[in-house]
C-alpha cells in the first residue's frame, strides 16, 4: 500500500520526523547554550545581554498560534517545516555573525544578533508547531505517546552530538571557526530536512483535496485567526491543558537555574562536580522517556491512563525529589546527591514525554483542521513559561 493510501504513518516515517527534531535541536542548542558561554566567557559581557537575547527567541513563540492555524488553513504541514527550517538556519548564522561583530562594533553586533535569535524563533516555531501537527493527525493513537518520546529523545541526541562535535571543532575558539561550525551546522540541518520530509506527509486523494479546499475556504472565510483561536479556547479540555502546559512547564524549567548553584552552596561541589551532575540528570531523563514509551507499547489498550498515570506520577515525584534534595541539604552533607538528581530527571523525563504524547492525542481531537493551532497554543504557552523563567533567573542573577 502507498504512503498515499496508507492511514498512519509508519515508525519508519516516525524516525524519519525525528531526524527533523535532531537537526533543530542541533541549532538550537548552538545558539542558546555555546553563544550564551562565548559571550559570557570569551567576550565578558553580562549574562544579562545573552539572557535577553534567548529570550526574545522564547517569546517570538507566542507566534505558535498563528503558524499553525496558517498549517491548518493550508492543508499542508510539510512546506511550514522546510521553511522553518530554513529561516531557524539563517537566524543560527545570523546570531553567530552578530556576535562575532560585538568586539568590533557593540551594538550593530547586538542589533544582528537579535534580529538572528528572531528569525530562531519564528523557524523553530514553524518547524516545531507543524512536525508534532504532523504527527498527531498521521500518527495512530495507539503509538502517539511512544512517537512522542521518540522525537524528544531525538532531539536531545540533536543537543547532545552538536554540543560534543561542535565543541571539538570550536577549539582553539575564533570568530572564524564559530561562523564556520555554525554555518556547516545549519547547513546540514536544512539538507537532512530536505532529505527525510520527502513523501512523508500523504497526499490527499483527488475527492478529499476538494473537501479540503472547502473546508479551507469556509474556515477562512467564517474563522479568523482569533475566532478560530477562540473555538479553541472555549474547549474547556483545551484550554485546562493550556493552564497545566504553563504552569508545569515554569517548574520545569526553573530546576535548571538552582540545581548546580545549589550543589555548589549546600553540599559544596567544585564547578566541574556540579557540571557533571547535568549529566547525570540528563540520563535519568531519557530513562524515564525510555520507560514511558515501553509502557504505553506493552499496554496499548490503557494508553490514555497511562498518559495521565504518568503525567501525575511525573510530577509527584518531582515534588518528592526536590523536596528529597533540600532535606539532604539540611541534614547531611554526605546525602546521595547524585541518586537523588537521577531520580529528579527520570520523574522529568517520564513527565515531559507523557505531556507531549497528552498534547498529541488532545490536538486531534474534537474540531477538524485544527491540530496546528492546539498544538501552536500549548508551545506558545511552554515558551511563555520558559521565557519567564530565563527572564526571572537573569534578573536573579
Amino acid at each position: 500500500m502507498s504512503l498515499s493510501q496508507a492511514r498512519h504513518l509508519s515508525w519508519w516515517h516516525i524516525i524519519r520526523l525525528g531526524l527533523i527534531q535532531t537537526a533543530l535541536g542541533g541549532i538550537v542548542v548552538l545558539t542558546t547554550s555555546t553563544l550564551n558561554r562565548i559571550m559570557v566567557v570569551e567576550l565578558a559581557l553580562a549574562a544579562s545581554l545573552p539572557g535577553f537575547l534567548v529570550t526574545i527567541h522564547h517569546i517570538v513563540q507566542l507566534a505558535r498560534p498563528r503558524i499553525g492555524y496558517g498549517s491548518d488553513i493550508g492543508g499542508r504541514r510539510t512546506p511550514w517545516i522546510i521553511g522553518g527550517m530554513f529561516i531557524l538556519a539563517i537566524g543560527g548564522i545570523g546570531a553567530a555573525f552578530g556576535t562575532t561583530l560585538i568586539p568590533q562594533n557593540h551594538w550593530l553586533g547586538v542589533g544582528i544578533a537579535a534580529v538572528g535569535f528572531f528569525a530562531i524563533g519564528v523557524g523553530t516555531g514553524a518547524t516545531g508547531t507543524s512536525l508534532l501537527a504532523l504527527l498527531a493527525k498521521h500518527v495512530a493513537s495507539e503509538r502517539k505517546p511512544a512517537a512522542a518520546a521518540l522525537v524528544w529523545f531525538m532531539m536531545i541526541i540533536g543537543f547532545a552530538v552538536t554540543a560534543g562535535v561542535a565543541g571539538h571543532f570550536l577549539d582553539p575558539y575564533s570568530p572564524e571557526r564559530l561562523l564556520v561550525v555554525t554555518s556547516t551546522v545549519s547547513l546540514l540541518a536544512v539538507l537532512i530536512t530536505l532529505a527525510v520530509i520527502r513523501g512523508i506527509e500523504p497526499a490527499p486523494a483527488p475527492s478529499a483535496a476538494t473537501e479540503i479546499e472547502v473546508a479551507a475556504s469556509e474556515v477562512s472565510a467564517k474563522s479568523p485567526f482569533m475566532i478560530a483561536l477562540a473555538d479553541v479556547w472555549t474547549d474547556p479540555q483545551a484550554r485546562l491543558f493550556t493552564i497545566f502546559v504553563f504552569i508545569s512547564m515554569l517548574a520545569y524549567s526553573a530546576q535548571d537555574l538552582i540545581l548546580e548553584p545549589f550543589a555548589g552552596l549546600v553540599f559544596g561541589r567544585t564547578p566541574g562536580e556540579s557540571t557533571q551532575l547535568a549529566g547525570v540528570q540528563h540520563a535519568g531523563v531519557l530513562l524515564g522517556m525510555a520507560a514511558m514509551a515501553a509502557s504505553t507499547l506493552l499496554f496499548k489498550s490503557r494508553g490514555a491512563s497511562l498518559l495521565r498515570l504518568w503525567i501525575r506520577g511525573g510530577c509527584l515525584l518531582s515534588a518528592v525529589a526536590l523536596f528529597l534534595l533540600c532535606w539532604g541539604g539540611l541534614s547531611s552533607a554526605t546525602w546521595p546527591l547524585e541518586a537523588n538528581v537521577f531520580l529528579l530527571g527520570t520523574a522529568n523525563g517520564g513527565f515531559a514525554v507523557a505531556a507531549i504524547g497528552a498534547m498529541m492525542v488532545l490536538a486531534s481531537a474534537g474540531q477538524q483542521k485544527r491540530e496546528g493551532i492546539r498544538m501552536g497554543l500549548w508551545g506558545a504557552a511552554q515558551a511563555i513559561a520558559f521565557a519567564l523563567r530565563r527572564f526571572f533567573g537573569h534578573r536573579g542573577s
